[in-house]
């Protein structure tokens, strides 16, 4: 089988979904950073953002059900020949919680695939 590429990208629903995502996942239902004042100008890379994010339990289902989601119907594409498969995860503004999920997604699956991440709202 040819390889394949995973690409995880983070982006803000009130911008629109991504045309070309394979799977979208939401993630507007994790608590939003964006209420505190002191997490409002960073973004999901930032450490006080991901440490607000790994608080919260909510944060935590939704990774591994991602993860679930994305291992077991991997292989398939796979053996389908797919080239790239493109795991699109959004929230409110493309800043905070998509972006900590994206991060955490492609680190997940690094040792082992060929991961491409973009945060599209993120310049």
């Amino acid at each position: 089988n040819a390889p394949l590429t995973l690409f995880f990208e983070s982006f803000a629903f009130k911008v629109g979904v991504p045309l070309d995502a394979d799977f979208v996942f939401d993630v507007r239902a994790i608590p939003n950073p964006y209420y505190d004042l002191a997490l409002r100008p960073l973004d999901g890379r930032d450490a006080p953002v991901i440490a607000f994010l790994d608080a919260q339990e909510s944060a935590e289902e939704m990774f591994q059900d991602i993860k679930g989601f994305v291992a077991k119907w991997l292989p398939h594409f796979r053996r389908d020949n797919r080239s790239y498969l493109t795991v699109a995860v959004g929230c409110t503004g493309g800043q905070h919680r998509s972006v900590y999920m994206a991060e955490r997604l492609a680190r997940h699956f690094a040792p082992t695939e060929t991961v491409v991440l973009r945060h599209r709202e993120q310049t």
